[in-house]
């Protein structure tokens, strides 16, 4: 356990920014998980429209650093190359 105030407020403060961080990260995933669905239902314009939706909340969470930029674009080419390829 933290010996000294600064370190116990320390240890409050990573409590709740954990917290914050995991429900970010669930917005994430749930985001994706609408596109994947959007996309095994094989409706391209609603895949299109969800995703351009989801892209934001991906971008969004990217920028607060609670994913990396390169796995935030890895998601998004993969979903788009998915709705592409629906189409065909």
């Amino acid at each position: 356990m933290a010996n000294s105030a600064q370190a116990r407020k320390r240890a409050r403060q990573a409590v709740k920014q954990r917290a914050h961080n995991v429900s970010l990260r669930s917005t994430l995933r749930t985001a994706v998980k609408r596109v994947q669905k959007a996309i095994v239902a094989g409706d391209k314009a609603a895949a299109k429209n969800i995703y351009q939706e989801s892209v934001a909340v991906i971008d969004r969470i990217a920028d607060k650093k609670i994913i990396h930029k390169n796995k935030a674009s890895r998601h998004k080419g993969r979903l788009s190359a998915q709705i592409k390829a629906l189409a065909a």
